[in-house]
């Protein structure tokens, strides 16, 4: 079992992620035996990860320490703080604490991959508190782009540790809903707290987060200017802005349609728990559009993020069953691109246009704002927290360092101050605090599949980089090993690096080369096999390409090996007797003559191709169906 380096009488703190990052949050607070988890989150791959869905953490350090682990506790419902629970839950299964809207997303998530029945699910307020045998845990309430997000505090013999979650001080929630609970926050920090962990993400924006309620306003004052049909695209999660514009297009008279699953499941939850308010007359089926006048029709979709399968790409793309885009239509973008996807939401911008769309986004017409506090809120937090030391969280480092320098304005000791990387062990006690350690197995893990199993690593990436960039090429031959003999082949595929019909001369040239290779290798080992062959053919083949077109694309040998159990004859034909000898000139003089009619065109043409046709027809067609 991994034990970390610290003394018995100190707390640790530590990041399996969300430390240099924006996602993948899980944040541990261990004493002795007991470990509390606070939040499990994924985070989105950037475009070089090909075909990876999810980077998660490395789990092993917690599989390890399974039976110190008292329970996961969920600040909020965003993935980057749950979507990593059901990769955890089918390695140990833990206690989960979570609030309601987050625990209806929870559920829902466990059950697509059938782990609800036997998770241990606690749904908790802010006002309820969790003892364990040495710590024990309690909760403040704070705002953000979710209903229900809290905050966490630890209380450890030592003092506590608190984690703000991802937050704003939204005073005027929409809906009159709770605001941030500044008593509790206070209170905390009257206590005493020893470390405050808190979100970086706005670090580098000198303002204070403007309130939803500000979005409100704007929002119905657009739709009163909008006469035909309104497509409203936003985050799934973010009830208040659905609660905004379902407010606004009833008060208006329209009736509400609802595209894609995860948008239809955040209405189910938000009405089931009082957060959207939206009578069952407004809401109209998907196949109802076309019954009522656009200016009585709202669409309510995701795919604010350019996502290339959610609901309005591929109403723009004109691929979606029930709508397309009409002239008069209006688009509106209740959201900013997250970093990384800038260059898709611009893309789905210029074709919703091009289709006759008008479309109305970004900050410039106030339909959006900031579910994280900027430096004024961050610093209010500290303020109210008044932490004895502190660690910067959920964001890269740059927003890391400069929340560092906001905490020193507000009176924390610079040498107090931490910025820690993944895997970092801050160890405390009441008046010190060190870095201690290191988890050596915290790392990205990346899924690609549905399941913790399904995943790639970095050779994999590295493999598919350069598939993408580079393309590939197949060999294909069939050689027998008991007369040592090319039967069939051998042929070029390429897929991705040239096009072969306007590359022939490259592709003959391919050809021979792998011809002349198969016949070294025959000469040259003392035992052929298949490692021998492949290894020849993609040294020589590789070296070729490279210097006829500066690429090194993915070289695939496909050879279909014919007699290769013989490996008694294959012994004898090296041993220098005379009949292995006269075997061996024999082979030559039929190489020899294979050769000549290669280099004169015809080496496609020999008697034993002929007898093999069928044979390659069917190696390229499976070539093809690598590719």
């Amino acid at each position: 079992m991994a034990k970390l380096k610290i003394k018995n009488n100190e707390v640790a703190f530590y990041a399996m992620g969300g430390l240099g990052e924006i996602g993948k949050n899980m944040y541990c607070v261990q004493f002795q035996d007991e470990i509390v988890i606070i939040d499990c989150g994924v985070l989105f791959p950037e475009d070089e990860l090909l075909g990876v869905d999810y980077v998660i953490q490395n789990y092993d350090y917690l599989v390890e320490n399974k039976d110190k682990i008292k329970g996961i506790f969920i600040t909020h419902g965003h993935e980057d703080h749950i979507g990593g629970l059901p990769f955890l839950l089918q390695k140990i299964n833990v206690p989960i604490y979570a609030t309601p809207f987050a625990m209806s997303l929870i559920k829902g998530k466990l059950d697509e991959k059938h782990l609800l029945r036997n998770a241990e699910l606690h749904e908790i307020d802010e006002f309820d508190e969790v003892h364990f045998k040495k710590l024990w845990v309690s909760f403040f309430r704070t705002t953000h782009s979710i209903p229900d997000t809290i905050g966490v505090a630890v209380h450890t013999p030592q003092g506590t540790v608190v984690y703000t979650g991802d937050f704003k001080f939204d005073l005027t929630p929409v809906g009159h809903l709770p605001g941030p609970n500044l008593q509790q926050m206070a209170k905390l920090g009257d206590d005493g707290v020893l470390l405050l962990a808190s979100d970086s993400t706005n670090a580098e924006r000198p303002q204070f987060t403007k309130s939803e309620r500000w979005v409100d306003v704007h929002i119905r004052r657009i739709f009163e200017r909008i006469k035909g049909r309104i497509i409203f695209a936003s985050f799934a999660s973010n009830v208040y802005r659905l609660r905004e514009a379902s407010d606004a297009a009833i008060a208006q008279g329209r009736k509400i349609a609802v595209f894609g699953r995860s948008m239809e499941n955040a209405i189910a939850a938000g009405q089931e728990l009082g957060y959207l308010n939206i009578p069952k007359d407004s809401l109209i089926d998907q196949n109802e559009i076309n019954n009522y006048p656009p200016e009585k029709v709202l669409i309510m979709c995701t795919g604010s993020q350019g996502e290339p399968m959610a609901a309005l790409s591929r109403i723009a793309n004109g691929t979606h069953r029930q709508i397309s885009i009409q002239p008069g239509d209006t688009v509106v973008f209740s959201s900013n691109p997250i970093p990384g996807n800038t260059t898709s939401v611009n893309a789905l911008i210029n074709k919703l246009e091009e289709d006759g769309a008008s479309v109305v986004h970004g900050y410039v017409n106030n339909i959006h704002t900031s579910g994280h506090g900027g430096q004024v809120d961050q610093e209010f937090m500290l303020r109210l927290m008044k932490p004895k030391f502190f660690a910067p969280v959920h964001g890269e480092y740059r927003m890391q360092k400069i929340h560092t320098k906001l905490a020193q304005l507000t009176g924390v000791p610079k040498d107090n101050c931490y910025i820690l990387e993944n895997g970092d062990v801050l160890a405390l006690t009441k008046d010190s605090c060190r870095l201690a350690d290191h988890i050596d197995s915290v790392s990205d893990v990346y899924i690609d599949g549905r399941d913790a199993g399904d995943t790639v690593g970095n050779p994999e990436i590295r493999e598919r980089r350069l598939l993408s960039e580079e393309g590939v090429v197949t060999a294909i031959a069939v050689v027998d090993l008991k007369d040592y003999q090319i039967v069939a082949g051998p042929d070029i595929v390429s897929r991705g690096f040239v096009y072969m019909h306007e590359s022939q001369e490259l592709i003959k040239a391919a050809n021979h080369e792998v011809f002349w290779a198969i016949l070294n290798t025959f000469k040259n080992h003392k035992h052929v096999d298949q490692r021998a062959l492949n290894r020849t053919i993609v040294s020589r083949l590789q070296k070729l390409l490279f210097d006829r077109t500066g690429r090194k694309p993915v070289i695939i040998p496909m050879i279909t090996i014919l007699n290769g159990d013989n490996r008694a004859e294959n012994h004898h034909y090296r041993r220098s007797n005379h009949r292995n000898n006269n075997n061996k000139n024999e082979h030559r003089e039929h190489s020899a003559k294979n050769a000549k009619a290669h280099q004169q065109g015809k080496g496609n043409n020999h008697q034993h191709h002929r007898r093999s046709h069928s044979n390659k027809q069917e190696h390229e067609k499976q070539a093809v169906a690598n590719d």
